[in-house]
């Protein structure tokens, strides 16, 4: 048994009661096991008392209205970021830093401490040069847009002038000379119109008979693209000069009357397969309406339901049908 004491001032706690050697008859136990019973009770005790006295010492004291401390004690060695600083170490001020969550994707790190505005609508770093071949290119690409955009220079010496193919005039269409390659001056291009006006690519492939490989090459045949005017989403345009795209044909076809004949068959040929088509649909159409009448005229036609035979005045057996009233006569045997 288990005897408690208790008092006012002290909390109630367990108190060993004192050895019973009855106990110890009645068990029968030599003088070796009791012994060592009372070596591991006395064992028990102190490790008992040990973690008491280590808990104790753990724990933090309370204060005058019995609640802990807000302060929390970390020790040194811990890996936490708010644990003391070491000392000694060099960076014992700075903290560990948090690794960062990789779900939030990447990004850059900028220190606006030495950020300049340009006032270009951008942000650059004082440290941060561009690359010396970038700017040479940028230049490079610059003077070529310059250059391509700057218009022929005129000479002094007449004879240097580049001059119109059919007037001489030295007022040459820039964009016809550009784009082209053609010598014209903006006279004899409004007034030729049969020979300077411009071709659409549909236009070239309907009447020229000439492929969509040879129409993009820029060799062959060169173009212009201009925005499309039905609607601006649709692909840009892309224009020929009238008299380029006839040397071509005429090349290609061998002749005006042979590209003529060309056209003629393949016409005749569309023509052909259309009328093909046309009748094989019609064939198709007589078919079906046909097994549709005849099948009207199928489901038209009268079946007699005959009743029971009677016998009539004259006493010969008929059937009558039920639908129409027509008679028949039956022997029966």
């Amino acid at each position: 048994m288990t005897f408690t004491t208790t008092t006012s001032d002290a909390p109630t706690r367990a108190v060993t009661p004192p050895h019973d050697p009855l106990h110890d008859a009645a068990l029968e136990l030599t003088p070796e096991q009791v012994r060592q019973i009372e070596l591991n009770r006395l064992r028990a005790k102190a490790r008992q008392r040990e973690k008491q006295a280590s808990s104790s010492s753990s724990s933090s004291a309370r204060n005058s209205n019995a609640k802990r401390p807000l302060s929390v004690v970390v020790p040194a060695s811990s890996g936490s970021p708010t644990a003391p600083s070491k000392r000694g170490d060099p960076r014992g001020d700075d903290r560990r830093k948090l690794q960062r969550d990789a779900r939030l994707g990447k990004y850059f790190d900028y220190d606006l401490s030495k950020m300049v505005n340009s006032k270009g609508g951008f942000l650059i770093e004082d440290d941060k040069e561009a690359d010396d071949d970038s700017k040479v290119k940028e230049r490079e690409r610059e003077r070529e847009r310059a250059m391509q955009n700057l218009e022929p220079p005129v000479y002094l010496d007449a004879g240097r002038n580049p001059k119109c193919h059919d007037c001489g005039s030295m007022d040459i269409d820039l964009m016809y000379r550009k784009v082209f390659r053609c010598l014209v001056c903006n006279k004899c291009r409004n007034e030729k119109v049969e020979k300077y006006s411009l071709l659409t690519k549909t236009e070239c492939k309907e009447d020229y008979l000439l492929t969509d490989s040879e129409l993009r090459d820029e060799e062959l045949l060169p173009h212009m693209l201009k925005a499309n005017p039905h609607k601006s989403t649709f692909a840009n345009m892309m224009l020929y000069c009238r008299y380029q795209v006839e040397e071509f044909a005429w090349k290609k076809w061998g002749s005006p009357e042979a590209l003529d004949a060309e056209w003629e068959r393949r016409t005749a040929e569309k023509k052909k397969k259309k009328n093909k088509k046309f009748e094989q649909g019609l064939r198709e159409l007589r078919k079906r309406t046909r097994e549709g009448v005849w099948q009207k005229r199928k489901d038209a036609e009268h079946k007699h339901d005959f009743g029971e035979t009677m016998t009539n005045e004259d006493g010969v057996g008929v059937q009558v049908c039920h639908e129409c009233g027509f008679t028949i006569e039956v022997e029966e045997f």
